[in-house]
C-alpha cells in the first residue's frame, strides 16, 4: 500500500490547541446533563409520543455523554486535568462506562493514539464459534436484527473482569459498589415504571448503535493481544489507516451532532485539538486531498452489508496498493473502545 507522507507543518499548532469555545463547552454539557434528566422524566410519564421523544433525546444525550468523556481523555475541555478527570467521571457515570476507573479508559486510548495499534482480548471469531449452537444463532440474529449485543457481552466481559482477572482484583470493591448503587437506582426507576425502565434499556441500546457505527469505519489499524509486543508505527501509517466518517461533507454543523467526532484523521493528526476546532483544523490539512474521508451513503453500505461479515472477518482493508479508496473489503470494527477497559 502506498503510504503519503503526512505532516501538519503548514498549519499553527498552537492555534488549534490554545483556541478555547468555552460557550461551545457549556451549551453541550448542558444539554447532555438537560437532555439526560428530560429524557428520562419523558420515559416516565403516561404519553406514548413523549415516551418516543424521550427515547430519541436520552438516546443522543448518552451518546454524547461518551463523547464528551473522549474530549475529557485528551484534556481539551479544561487546562486543568484535575477537573478533566471530575468530568470525565460524570459523563462516565451517565453512559455506564463508569466500572472502569477514568484514568485506565483514558490511558487506553491515549496508548491507541501513540501507538498506533488496536488491541484485542481474544478472538471473536473463535469466541462466536465456541458458543453452543442455539446462543450463537441467536447472536447472529440479533446483530443481523442490528441489535449491538456483540458490544454489551464485551461490556460484561469487562465489568466482570475484576473478579476473574488477577491483575484486576483492586477494582472489586469499586465494581460492587458501583453497581449496588447503580442497581438500587434502576430498582427504583423500575419500581416508578416498568416501560420506563424497558425505554431506558432501549435507548443504551439505541447509543451503542450510534458509537459503534460512527466507530466501526475509523481505523484499519493491525490488532493485537494485550500484553505482547507490537511494532513501532510513524504518522504517514497513522493516517493511511484512518478514516473520517462524517453525517455530511457539505453541512459541516451536522457533525456537531456526535460532536465532530467524524473527523477522526483531523483528531489523530492533533489530539489536543478540541471538537469544536477540528472541522477547521480537517479543512486545513486534508483539503484537495480527502482520499480517506467516508460519505455518510458509503457508511450506512458498509454498516449494512458486513452486519455479520465484520464479527468473524475483522476490520478488513479500505484502500489498494495504490492508496485509492476501495470499500468491498472494509468490513468495520465491533464495539466501542474507549469505554471499555480491556
Amino acid at each position: 500500500m502506498v503510504m503519503k507522507v503526512f505532516s501538519t507543518k503548514g498549519i499553527v499548532v498552537s492555534y488549534y490547541i490554545n483556541r478555547k469555545k468555552p460557550l461551545w463547552n457549556v451549551i453541550a454539557l448542558f444539554y447532555i446533563l438537560s437532555g439526560y434528566c428530560g429524557g428520562l422524566v419523558l420515559l416516565v410519564v403516561a404519553n406514548i409520543w413523549l415516551n418516543i421523544l424521550g427515547v430519541i433525546l436520552f438516546t443522543h444525550s448518552l451518546a454524547l455523554s461518551a463523547y464528551f468523556s473522549h474530549e475529557f481523555m485528551h484534556g481539551t475541555i479544561f487546562t486543568n486535568m484535575r477537573w478533566n478527570v471530575v468530568g470525565g467521571n460524570i459523563m462516565l457515570w451517565l453512559n455506564g462506562g463508569c466500572y472502569a476507573r477514568f484514568k485506565d479508559l483514558a490511558q487506553e486510548h491515549i496508548f491507541h493514539h501513540v501507538n498506533k495499534v488496536d488491541s484485542v482480548v481474544f478472538d471473536l471469531a473463535a469466541f462466536i464459534n465456541n458458543l453452543p449452537r442455539p446462543i450463537r444463532s441467536l447472536i447472529l440474529a440479533l446483530e443481523w436484527l442490528y441489535f449491538p449485543v456483540i458490544s454489551l457481552i464485551f461490556q460484561f466481559w469487562a465489568l466482570t473482569a475484576p473478579f476473574w482477572n488477577p491483575k484486576r482484583r483492586n477494582e472489586r470493591m469499586r465494581v460492587i459498589i458501583l453497581l449496588i448503587v447503580r442497581g438500587l437506582l434502576f430498582t427504583l426507576l423500575g419500581l416508578a415504571s416498568l416501560k420506563a425502565l424497558v425505554l431506558y434499556f432501549l435507548a443504551y441500546s439505541g447509543m451503542i448503535t450510534i458509537l459503534r457505527f460512527i466507530d466501526a469505519f475509523q481505523h484499519t489499524y493491525e490488532t493485537y493481544p494485550v500484553g505482547l509486543p507490537f511494532p513501532k508505527r510513524n504518522d504517514a501509517y497513522e493516517q493511511a489507516n484512518t478514516f473520517t466518517t462524517l453525517i455530511s461533507h457539505r453541512y459541516w454543523w451536522l457533525n456537531l451532532l456526535v460532536l465532530n467526532f467524524g473527523y477522526h484523521n483531523a483528531h489523530h493528526a492533533l489530539m489536543k485539538c478540541s471538537w469544536h476546532n477540528l472541522h477547521e483544523l480537517d479543512r486545513n490539512l486534508f483539503a484537495g486531498q480527502q482520499t480517506h474521508h467516508l460519505t455518510l451513503s458509503q457508511l450506512l453500505k458498509n454498516y449494512h452489508r458486513f452486519r455479520i461479515a465484520r464479527l468473524f472477518l475483522g476490520q478488513g482493508t479500505a484502500v489498494d496498493k495504490q492508496g485509492n479508496l476501495k470499500l468491498n473489503n472494509f468490513y468495520g470494527a465491533i464495539g466501542v473502545s474507549f469505554l471499555v477497559k480491556a
